[in-house]
């Protein structure tokens, strides 16, 4: 597939069977009998909800396994070579070399304590042989080649100087560092914002034309994948039932379960949020016949007891293939069809339930001699600063901006962890204390945060049931057994099973450990929510789940969310109001609808242009260069030097823009729209609503 000649044939995976052996000594599959080719040039979107076996599969490209995993049937020969009966001198050689991977965590993959240059010339050492070029030369190369501003001065860094998007830069350039054959990217836009996003794809998309690099693209987020890939292979429980070019599998689906995971996407040009596919894929084992046969409406007596094979759809497109008995009844199960809105059950009290007042945080620290003798220098400004947001019983506010911007710093400072340097924060018409320890009990109960990298929140060293256990016998005193029963209830509310208990969180997907993450906030089951990308690391189906839980809570509960997220669809579908932030700083607040219509503020009109499936507006991103800037400006509007409506001091004024000296000089006021809608620009609402146009298209393939 992918291409005619076997002289392009790269890897072929052969009938790969790939499982571990359980606690009860049972061998449970997780890839099974897997048939597939990847030729020299294609870019290959791997796609399927958490546990399917996709990663498992883009790591068998290289002959890595998983501790505790071994491989039942089959192979993987790369160039002909049988890759996992190679020496291992050989195999060290090849990773890295002619195969690269991209792992999902870009900053758990580079070393905290060694500065960025010095990491990349080891790279550059191990895997470019006898290069004529010096490393320190070639790591140059390699930072313009992934277009990183001042790579000189970035060598210099540390992986904590440099932002999330920055960061996955310099794991792409380290990946480069051999002049790989194949470069494997396991979920490498995960949580990032959907500038850098944008511009991390568009990177992508350079290298394979520049450098004719083979990629495989491992990814839940089916936008990003239609953007850069040629060619997309479905996975599910362990097999591949649908590949084919993009523009036939994710234009015209025809296996069931790919039809599900696209009604599962949301779309920013939507209100609501679709319905997820109905139960769960299989756990501990695969049904006889087809294993999708327990979720699918199409499902029949042969589909119980025989497994299908893979089939060409057509004989004039035999590169489109689908393991399904029943391709010519699937007819069109079209995503519009199971859109539907979470508004009409939201509550619509008025109880304030949060009030911050001028808050303002710093992460700065004065030395000692300062503090002393301060000398009349109060320091660089706050990193958050002046915010002033009401949020009412039952509503779901949503921040949103590019990395740094100040999100995380905003729930941090009313989950207790930051101290607020300036305003006031009241909970329930209460000041809420600044640090969590001085919290009682049951505010810090009714006061959940759940962390965008469960990784760093879950307890490697215990199980799923020991994680749950927590809240429930600290806030509610539980015994045993009601624990266990509250915990199977938490687990299936999130669409895990009870066998998961048992489970630590290195035996879990990405996914899987997000869930377990939400199912322990919601244990405590508490009044206010504050999520950090909660459904960056879901596959779309659970993300459509979760979504619909946060929803019910909404609605039995009268929960209430601080929700942070890049993915502007899911701040579409979930939100009841949206809060805008630059550098820390307010620039627009309004209802949803509000925010997705014009006006807008300039920055926000960015964002959206951004979004993947928002091509027509490209335009407008690429007029603002870079990502975020380090620097607030001295003076005047935090955005100016990014505005694509701010004129030079040159130029004639056009409408929709504000005089240079203005944005330069002056801070922005707010100006009222209507229905609490407000924008914080110079350019007046009538010239910002004529300048704008917020049309949509679902995707833009290549």
């Amino acid at each position: 597939m992918g291409a005619s000649s076997t002289n392009d044939l790269l890897i072929r995976v052969e009938r790969l069977t790939i499982g571990y052996r359980n606690k009860r000594g049972e061998i449970v599959q997780v890839l099974r009998g897997v048939d597939w080719d990847v030729y020299r040039g294609e870019t290959i979107g791997l796609v399927g909800e958490s546990g399917c076996g996709k990663s498992t599969l883009a790591l068998a490209l290289m002959a890595f396994l998983r501790p505790g995993s071994q491989v039942l049937a089959g192979g993987v020969r790369y160039r002909g070579r049988d890759l996992f009966s190679m020496p291992s001198g050989e195999l060290v050689n090849l990773r890295g070399g002619q195969i690269a991977l991209i792992p999902q965590n870009a900053g758990q993959s580079l070393t905290p304590t060694m500065r960025i240059g010095s990491q990349l010339e080891e790279a550059v050492r191990l895997h470019s042989g006898s290069a004529s070029k010096s490393p320190a030369v070639r790591v140059i190369e390699l930072l313009q080649q992934v277009r990183l501003p001042h790579p000189v001065e970035l060598v210099n860094r540390y992986p904590h100087e440099l932002s999330g998007g920055q960061q996955q830069r310099v794991a792409i350039a380290m990946a480069l560092a051999g002049k790989p054959d194949i470069l494997i990217l396991d979920e490498p836009t995960t949580g990032l914002d959907v500038m850098t996003q944008a511009h991390i794809l568009k990177l992508l998309r350079d290298l394979v034309r520049e450098t004719h690099l083979t990629m495989i693209y491992v990814s839940h987020d089916l936008d990003a994948v239609a953007r850069i890939s040629h060619r997309v292979a479905v996975m599910y429980a362990g097999e591949i039932v649908e590949d084919g070019r993009a523009t036939a599998v994710l234009a015209q689906p025809k296996h069931p379960y790919t039809r599900g995971l696209l009604a599962a996407v949301p779309r920013v040009q939507d209100e609501g949020f679709p319905l997820a596919m109905p139960g769960t894929p299989p756990v501990g084992g695969f049904p006889r016949g087809c294993a999708f046969a327990a979720r699918c409406r199409f499902a029949d007596g042969t589909c119980i007891e025989i497994n299908p094979i893979l089939t060409p759809v057509t004989s004039s497109d035999p590169s489109h293939i689908v393991r399904c008995h029943h391709l010519e009844t699937v007819t069109s199960w079209m995503a519009q069809q199971h859109m539907r809105s979470c508004s009409s059950v939201r509550c619509s009290a008025n109880e304030i339930i949060l009030q911050m007042d001028g808050v303002a945080v710093t992460y700065h620290k004065p030395g000692l001699f300062r503090r002393v003798l301060p000398l009349g220098h109060s320091g660089p400004p706050p990193t958050v600063s002046d915010i002033s947001l009401t949020v009412r019983r039952g509503e779901s506010v949503a921040l949103v901006g590019e990395s740094g911007s100040g999100k995380t710093t905003i729930i941090r400072a009313i989950a207790g962890m930051m101290a607020t340097g300036a305003g006031t924060i009241t909970f329930e018409g209460r000041a809420l204390p600044c640090r969590v320890d001085d919290r009682s009990l049951d505010l810090r109960r009714r006061i959940q945060l759940i962390f965008q990298n469960p990784d760093a929140s879950l307890n490697p060293r215990h199980t799923v049931e020991t994680i749950l256990a927590q809240p429930l016998r600290l806030y509610f005193g539980m015994q045993h057994g009601r624990i266990r029963n509250r915990s199977v209830e938490l687990l299936q509310r999130v669409r895990l099973s009870e066998r998961y208990l048992t489970r630590f969180p290195n035996q879990l997907s990405g996914g899987e450990k997000q869930r377990i993450a939400i199912a322990r906030a919601f244990a405590a089951d508490p009044d206010l929510i504050l999520g950090d990308e909660v459904t960056s690391a879901l596959d779309v189906s659970v993300q459509a789940v979760i979504l619909d839980l946060l929803c019910e809570l909404q609605r039995e509960q009268q929960a209430t969310y601080i929700l942070i997220s890049h993915d502007l669809a899911v701040v579409r579908a979930v939100s009841d109001r949206i809060a805008v932030l630059y550098q820390g700083r307010l620039c627009e607040v309004g209802p949803v609808a509000s925010i997705y219509g014009p006006p807008s503020h300039p920055y926000t009109e960015m964002l959206l242009s951004a979004v993947l499936g928002a091509e027509p507006r490209n335009m407008v991103a690429a007029k603002t260069g870079g990502g975020i800037e380090t620097l607030l400006p001295a003076k005047g509007c935090p955005f100016q030097r990014r505005c694509p409506r701010r004129l030079d001091a040159s130029r004639s004024p056009m409408p929709g823009t504000a005089p240079a000296q203005v944005c330069d000089a002056e801070a922005p006021p707010w100006q009222a729209a209507v229905d609490g809608h407000a924008i914080r620009c110079h350019i007046p609402l009538e010239e910002l609503s004529q300048a704008q146009d917020k049309s949509f298209v679902l995707w833009s393939l290549p």
